[in-house]
């Protein structure tokens, strides 16, 4: 990551990034670092499967969208991590501590407990400083801490890294591999009602590559991953839910001119339970279903960046999920992913996202579901060092197989106070609604967070 994100997107972690579960309702896993180099903030389960985009930048493309520099993404000279030197790399260490109270920290619909929560957020990014190719390493820890209800206190952490190698001018081959133990967020599906935190470990592992031909991009990328569930004493056994998840992506881009591009997006995955339905497992998980599958996602759309007005993508087409299982029918229907990022200002950005993809339950009796996911959010440079920010998200699940549909409401506002290159202050509010009906539902509840975040690096 470049020196000049590092106090920024740290200290904007409390209210946009700290409870990335509420953004869905099924299980957190991270995503593939971005660009940056720095590793992500862990989404939920019900994140789109995308490709990310890994290491891949070129020399020079008719496919760069870099005129415009979000709020985000500005240098902020004199608040910019310096970061240690060690021959051809550099060493990124920083340290976020959070405190944060939580009204409904079980996420229920009566008889809320509330308690004030401890973030403890250690990590390291080491990235290579070479001309060619490139190369990044890091490792994170999340511990939390709460004041009373102690069985809640979780220990999750990251290790991983990425490379890129620049094979030609207009080619590269990226790579990368993480090793993660995670935590559902209490507000997810899975984790309601439970005694204790659901955890898991994931591995997980991309291969991608693309090419130009002046004005055709072609691009193509291979993921896996593998979720095995930890049982924990008190919660029902969960390792009817490890499986094995392959996806693999090709694209082509064209170039309709200097900043507008069409594409052509198809993405195969196979999703593999690790479980059979035998007089044994049945035994120990009644009413197991295998839920076995594979999918396709077709998708259409244009790439481009309007002067100085916005930037961005948007793609829509068709999704499709089938099962081996008989008693499971196939869910489809109109798919999409976008991001758009509009300037009105050189120190306003506005980010609209949206998506609609199909994802794995991980509730008794549905084989999966359809989400639907909408957000918009505003950084505002109130200040050199003082970025304010806003966001707003609507989610819907329908699931296949039980009776239950989930509509999520989220809402959050922060401010970020940069004192120097190695202190930033962050404090904010989070709101979370979810409207749970059908058979199956979990019932209707709110979660309100409110905290402040310190962030030390070098």
């Amino acid at each position: 990551m470049t020196a000049n994100k590092r106090v920024l997107l740290a200290g904007v972690a409390l209210a946009l990034a700290a409870d990335a579960g509420w953004a869905v309702a099924q299980e957190v896993q991270p995503q593939s670092p971005s660009t940056t180099g720095q590793p992500q903030a862990n989404t939920p389960q019900g994140a789109p499967d995308s490709v990310q985009p890994g290491l891949e930048t070129e020399a020079y493309s008719n496919f760069k969208r870099d005129r415009n520099v979000s709020v985000r993404q500005r240098p902020h000279p004199g608040y910019e991590a310096l970061g240690l030197r060690e021959g051809a790399f550099m060493v990124w260490p920083k340290l976020n501590t959070t405190v944060e109270y939580n009204n409904n920290i079980f996420a229920t619909a009566i008889d809320e407990k509330s308690d004030t929560v401890w973030h403890i957020t250690p990590e390291v990014d080491i990235t290579s400083n070479w001309s060619r190719h490139a190369l990044d390493l890091y490792a994170k820890g999340t511990f939390y801490f709460y004041a009373a209800a102690t069985t809640e206190n979780t220990n999750d952490y990251s290790v991983g890294g990425q490379g890129r190698l620049d094979v030609l001018r207009s080619a590269q081959i990226n790579g990368g591999a993480d090793f993660s133990r995670l935590t559902e967020p209490r507000t997810s599906a899975p984790a309601q009602g439970l005694a204790h935190p659901v955890q898991y470990e994931l591995l997980s592992a991309y291969l991608s590559g693309a090419r130009e031909f002046n004005r055709l991009r072609i691009s193509g990328r291979l993921d896996a991953r593998n979720f095995d569930y930890l049982n924990e004493p008190g919660n029902p056994q969960a390792h009817d839910r490890d499986r094995e998840l392959t996806i693999a992506t090709a694209r082509a881009d064209y170039a309709v001119s200097p900043d507008t591009a069409l594409f052509v997006q198809v993405a195969a995955n196979d999703r593999n339970y690790r479980l059979a339905a035998t007089p044994s497992v049945l035994k120990t998980y009644p009413g197991f279903q295998n839920r076995d599958s594979h999918g396709v996602e077709v998708l259409g759309g244009a790439n481009f960046e309007l002067s100085a007005t916005a930037r961005g993508e948007i793609g829509v087409g068709w999704v499709k999920q089938s099962f081996k299982n008989p008693l499971f029918s196939d869910i489809s229907g109109f798919g999409a992913r976008g991001q758009v990022e509009w300037f009105p200002s050189q120190l306003t950005t506005v980010t609209f996202t949206g998506s609609r993809t199909v994802e794995d339950a991980g509730i008794v009796g549905a084989s999966g579901y359809l989400s639907t996911n909408a957000g918009v959010q505003v950084d505002h440079e109130l200040l050199r060092n003082v970025i304010i920010s806003g966001q707003a998200g609507y989610g819907n699940d329908e699931y296949k197989g039980v009776d239950r549909n989930d509509k999520r409401y989220t809402a959050g506002v922060s401010a970020t106070y940069l004192l120097n290159r190695s202190v930033g202050v962050t404090v904010g509010y989070n709101h979370f609604k979810q409207n749970s009906s059908g058979a199956a539902g979990s019932g209707n509840f709110s979660v309100d967070k409110v905290g402040a975040t310190l962030t030390l690096q070098y």
